[in-house]
């Protein structure tokens, strides 16, 4: 494997960001829209998603897949960050603010990723 450091950070970011999934499942249920069905088993399938999709970035083999994986994932999320800006329930205590720069952090993520293809 001869990837560059911020590939690995990438991988690192979205492995650690999984493995919360299953250690805080409750903080991600709280963000789960309403209109979502069982948002545990979500929270779960996502955290999955998020640990494969971060090994996957550091194999030659399946790192394309892996990167765009991670642009559908972004992608889809971005449903969960929208839905924290409809009311304060919703945000889960985060300030507004922070909620509304995390919309553009998505892209910036995603363009990130795509910068490995």
């Amino acid at each position: 494997m001869n990837n560059p450091w911020h590939l690995y950070a990438m991988a690192a970011l979205y492995i650690v960001a999984g493995i919360m999934h299953f250690v805080k499942p409750k903080m991600y249920m709280r963000i789960m829209p309403r209109y979502l069905p069982n948002h545990k088993t979500l929270v779960f399938l996502s955290g999955l998603a998020e640990i494969i999709l971060g090994a996957a970035l550091l194999f030659k083999e399946t790192k394309a897949w892996a990167i765009y994986g991670i642009m559908l994932m972004l992608t889809v999320f971005l449903l969960v960050h929208f839905y924290m800006l409809s009311g304060k329930k919703a945000s889960a205590g985060i300030p507004k603010w922070i909620l509304i720069l995390r919309i553009p952090l998505q892209f910036v993520l995603m363009y990130w990723a795509y910068g490995y293809l």
